[in-house]
């Protein structure tokens, strides 16, 4: 456990990447994507866990799903569920929870780390937002944490480093020179394999009072309505209040709000991380996740119950039905079978399944959705 830390678990979006497994009523991170035996909610709730007391864990999710949420996650007290009237984005979403937990423990230092995201090796995570909230408390700056890359994704944004810092307890903290937005394919080979830039993993440890006057500085009408909100917390007033502030919130990334603008004027800090993340963004990423164990007698990996057949083929399954798939001489193949919707796709055309979420939408499939 790390001394007045609070762990944020934003439990948002709509996930069209993953569909059909991925639904609005039930997005991805109340789903077992992996086959690991638990959702991607619990699988952060845990590493959580070895960071903060339940106590000071908070998630923030839509009035759709608290229920569910509650039901997935029984340590996290009543109380510790802020629930969105609507999707706002990351700004409003872990500003609201800072404000919360500031005005409970003006010292506190907060760490955002998103529901539907994977990590490997949590040992060498919980090492690495032990050295951000480190820089975080001593500096009060902004810090983040870096992803060493891997391969030249075209799907991360990126993180220039700079100089190592000397902080105590921090070794390896850099300054933070830029934030870069999804590149090229040729753009993302420079700056994979230049060993400057690190992929953006979206997860920031900062005092939660530096993080509300940023968002005051840069965006004062959030600010303002989150004040408002916040003011009315632990009252007969929350609900009314809520629904009269929350619509009126500017919908923005903390990224745009807070990251960026503070990088530009020399206030955030990166922390390189290399403990097997990925943000789990679509079917490739499953696939990716899920190889078989070297030996086995197939090449398809299978999460969920489904009878696969399998007959000179690669690829992912994923079943909901428990039906049996039978596949035969097709490679990099993605199946989803839920009740209602069947999939098929490539590893290669997996980031454009939200194209097919747009087009059962326009024909007012909503039942789909």
């Amino acid at each position: 456990m790390i001394e007045n830390f609070h762990a944020v678990i934003p439990a948002g979006g709509s996930g069209t990447r993953l569909w059909p497994l991925s639904r609005r009523d039930r997005p991805k991170f109340l789903h077992d994507v992996l086959g690991i035996g638990s959702t991607l909610l619990q699988a952060t709730w845990t590493r959580a866990a070895r960071l903060a007391d339940p106590s000071h864990t908070w998630v923030v999710t839509g009035e759709a799903h608290v229920e569910a949420v509650s039901a997935q996650l029984p340590a996290l007290r009543e109380d510790r569920i802020v629930a969105e009237p609507s999707p706002k984005d990351s700004a409003a979403a872990i500003g609201l929870a800072a404000m919360l937990i500031s005005d409970a423990d003006p010292d506190a230092v907060i760490g955002s780390f998103s529901a539907d995201h994977s990590i490997t090796n949590e040992g060498e995570f919980v090492a690495v937002v032990e050295q951000a909230a480190a820089a975080a408390a001593s500096t009060g700056d902004i810090v983040t944490i870096g992803i060493t890359p891997t391969y030249p994704a075209t799907a991360y944004g990126y993180i220039k480093t700079g100089a190592l810092l000397g902080i105590p307890g921090a070794p390896t903290a850099r300054r933070a020179a830029e934030f870069v937005e999804k590149p090229d394919a040729v753009t993302a080979r420079t700056y994979a394999y230049s060993g400057g830039y690190r992929w953006n993993a979206g997860m920031f440890i900062m005092r939660a009072t530096a993080l509300l006057e940023l968002i005051r500085q840069e965006a004062p009408a959030l600010h303002g309505g989150l004040r408002r909100i916040a003011d009315a917390a632990g009252s007969d007033r929350w609900s009314e209040v809520m629904a009269r502030e929350w619509p009126l919130l500017e919908k923005k990334a903390i990224d745009y709000v807070v990251a960026e603008p503070a990088a530009a004027a020399g206030r955030v800090i990166v922390v390189p991380g290399d403990f097997g993340w990925d943000d789990v963004g679509d079917f490739d990423s499953v696939a990716k996740l899920r190889q078989p164990v070297p030996g086995e007698r197939t090449a398809v990996s299978v999460v969920g119950e489904a009878d696969v057949i399998d007959v000179s083929s690669r690829g992912v399954v994923v079943s909901e039905t428990g039906r049996a798939v039978a596949l035969v001489g097709v490679h990099d193949v993605v199946v989803v079978d839920t009740d209602d919707v069947v999939l098929v796709t490539s590893r290669t055309h997996a980031q454009q399944v939200k194209q097919a979420v747009a087009e059962a939408e326009a024909r007012g499939r909503d039942d789909l959705l």
